[in-house]
């Protein structure tokens, strides 16, 4: 059966390795790893010109956007919280024309913590930007248990309650149009979003499947852009 090819987001960050240290387009392992498993193949999508978006989305099947920095507030026409990381401009308008793209093509896709909140913002949402005690401790995953919205895709996937692990302190706030919610932690947060209807698999999740062992939800993804 044929492998999809899946484009994955990346970070565009300095970097070391061996006796080099300079930018890099990164990306954890664990994302294509977690691809693989799901039968796909993984294709790294560093930031580019907005208006390479379109081309790069008619190459792939599907598109991943990866966790990251938080989006600046300014794309969702929202003040600075002082608890608000930095911005990450290039990306942000990267991956906020990839999705552009991508939904416009009917592509599947699946966001990632960050790219959860920018599919969020680019449908008209906006974001909570500080979530009091969801302040993890610097480069380590919390987990948490997230409770599925029967009859959604995420519920069909998952139809379980189940522990995932996270990394964040931001959340969607109010939601984006042609978006319901798929998931909530147990205070309330909105742990999951997707497209409603008939239309593109398209799927936000607030957590780090890449970063645990349930391989559902890429699963569904990969399902989805083989039958596209």
């Amino acid at each position: 059966m044929t492998r999809p090819l899946i484009g994955v987001t990346t970070y565009l960050d300095p970097a070391r390795w061996g006796v080099w240290e300079m930018p890099a387009a990164l990306l954890p392992a664990a994302y294509p790893r977690l691809v693989q498993v799901a039968g796909g193949i993984a294709a790294m999508l560093p930031p580019d010109a907005p208006d390479a978006a379109a081309a790069a989305v008619s190459r792939v099947d599907a598109l991943v956007v990866a966790g990251g920095p938080d989006v600046d507030p300014t794309r969702y026409g929202a003040p600075r919280d002082p608890r608000t990381g930095p911005p990450a401009p290039e990306r942000d308008a990267w991956e906020l024309a990839l999705l552009d793209a991508a939904l416009a093509a009917g592509i599947p896709v699946l966001g990632v913590c960050r790219g959860m909140q920018l599919l969020n913002v680019v449908l008209g949402g906006t974001l909570v930007q500080h979530l009091d005690g969801h302040v993890r401790e610097v480069g380590r995953f919390a987990r948490h248990t997230v409770k599925p919205v029967p009859g959604t895709r995420y519920g069909t996937l998952v139809p379980e309650v189940v522990e995932v692990p996270t990394y964040h302190h931001q959340a969607v706030d109010r939601l984006g149009a042609g978006l319901v919610v798929s998931a909530y932690a147990e205070d309330g947060t909105v742990e999951a979003v997707e497209s409603y209807g008939t239309g593109a698999w398209v799927v936000g999740v607030q957590w780090h499947p890449e970063a645990g062992d349930d391989p559902r939800v890429m699963r569904g993804l990969v399902r989805a852009a083989r039958a596209a």
